[in-house]
């Protein structure tokens, strides 16, 4: 198999996370408006049950079943002997856990009929195999396959979510397009797997890996999902939750943009750790901070600056609380930035799994405590505080747990310029934002001063990777006159 670019499949994964930040900037004004933010609660709180099922079901594969095939890249029998072990044990924890949650949820209750619609969201994670393409570096397929499927679910949407009462019909498409999403998949199979006998299989031998990695995925979902449970759970309002999740949806849409380069780095690290090169790993990761906060850091300062004028035009009448809400939660867009890195592109690929098990659980018992504390007092706000510390508790526990293989001196000298910079575009796009009344003319100057401050900050400051980019710009553009 021939070795894959890193520039090609972080741009084929770009693609996809730009599509993913356009779609719900589509969408969500229209869906914010014509279901309104209980109903926006309600699909947000039985989703974040339904996550539960899906992680304990699905145990640590996706991550460690990327990890595996990635170190088999070249080994076809290997690694699909791998893939055959991995899918069959998925599958059956899979099954016990739907088996819990339709005995559970979706016999009786208030939110049942949506709970049995979710059954199907279950089933599309059973035979999710875009692990399989993605420690292969196959990016293309996967990402081709979301881009189909996230455009014919907004045509759906468009075509057949009209009012409040819609809500199922929205349920029935969000989980059909999952599940036809995965289903491709196995489509672009035959060409990438072997024939294995089954009693060549050796299940057993990934229980244990795979738990090692699930420990941590339970505790990063204590403060990524359980958050909006408690909302829903303490607060009687489940409009409460609706503006929680509108604001994390806006936020980690920016996030996913500094972030994305992360799935394209893991199994290239994993596989250039397993032929022992440590110095081109490093190589690697410092590329990686610099890239990240290049991104992470104007992007924080960038949604906090336009908030105010952006809730309204966006979410439409009703949704105020989402402009503190942004402001509030928007640090994280930094923080799960560096761990990213250090978590996601380094400890998982080069097997240090203990360490960042221990990060996120000491994250997820800050988040449970600072939750139960302040959810009670400040309900969606207090969630967003609670959130900020745990995801700064799971980047700093990282930080000092691998303090002898990466130094933060290095990665705050890699790093301050972007933050510098990212503070003069502040500025500028505050006062930009104080002086023009108008709403939506705001956010597009806003925008475009904040793009020009920023990166004529950044070549006032000589910043290397801007420097790398002219060159390949200068480069590509005279190949076009050639």
């Amino acid at each position: 198999m021939g070795k894959k670019s890193i520039a090609k499949n972080y741009a084929f994964n770009l693609a996809y996370q730009i599509l993913a930040i356009i779609i719900p900037l589509i969408t969500t004004p229209y869906l914010s408006r014509v279901l309104g933010p209980e109903n926006i609660g309600i699909y947000s709180y039985t989703l974040s049950i339904t996550t539960y099922f899906i992680l304990f079901g699905s145990l640590g594969v996706s991550l460690y079943g990327q990890r595996e095939i990635a170190f088999f890249q070249g080994d076809i029998k290997k690694r699909s002997k791998s893939f055959y072990e991995i899918l069959i044990m998925k599958c059956i924890t899979i099954f016990i856990s739907l088996f819990i949650f339709y005995m559970v949820f979706c016999l009786k209750g208030e939110y049942y009929i949506y709970y049995k619609i979710l059954i199907l969201e279950i089933i599309a994670n059973m035979i999710d195999i875009s692990w399989y393409f993605q420690g292969l570096e196959e990016f293309k397929k996967t990402v081709t396959r979301n881009i189909i499927v996230k455009l014919i679910s907004v045509v759906c949407i468009f075509l057949f979510i009209k009012d409040k009462s819609d809500l199922n019909l929205y349920f029935l498409i969000y989980v059909l397009s999952t599940f036809f999403g995965n289903f491709s998949l196995w489509l672009y199979l035959p060409k990438y797997v072997i024939k294995i006998k089954f009693k060549e299989l050796n299940i057993k031998k990934h229980i244990k890996p795979t738990i090692m990695l699930f420990i941590p995925q339970i505790a990063t979902q204590i403060y990524t999902v359980l958050d909006k449970t408690m909302i829903g759970t303490i607060i009687a309002d489940k409009s409460e939750v609706g503006f929680y999740e509108q604001a994390q949806k806006i936020v980690k849409m920016l996030m996913t943009l500094a972030t994305s380069l992360g799935t394209v780095m893991m199994p290239r690290i994993a596989a250039t750790y397993a032929k022992g090169e440590m110095e081109k790993v490093r190589k690697y990761m410092n590329k990686s901070f610099a890239f990240i906060m290049m991104l992470a850091f104007p992007l924080m300062f960038g949604i906090i600056s336009v908030s105010y004028h952006f809730v309204p035009v966006f979410y439409g009448v009703g949704y105020d609380k989402v402009t503190i809400l942004l402001c509030v939660i928007s640090p994280i867009i930094v923080l799960i930035g560096l761990s990213n890195v250090t978590g996601t592109q380094y400890l998982l690929p080069t097997k240090q799994q203990s360490k960042y098990t221990i990060s996120v659980i000491v994250g997820a018992i800050v988040n449970f405590f600072f939750n139960l504390v302040l959810i009670k007092f400040l309900a969606s706000i207090g969630a967003s505080i609670a959130t900020v510390i745990a995801e700064f508790t799971v980047t700093l526990t990282q930080f000092i747990l691998i303090r002898k293989e990466i130094k933060i001196l290095e990665v705050i000298k890699i790093t301050y310029k972007y933050v510098i910079a990212s503070i003069i575009m502040f500025i500028c796009s505050l006062i930009v934002g104080y002086l023009i009344s108008n709403n939506i003319l705001s956010i597009f100057v806003q925008v475009g001063i904040s793009v020009i401050a920023y990166f004529v900050m950044l070549i006032i400051l000589k910043d290397k990777m801007v420097f790398e980019w002219m060159e390949i710009l200068k480069k590509q553009i005279g190949k076009k006159k050639n």
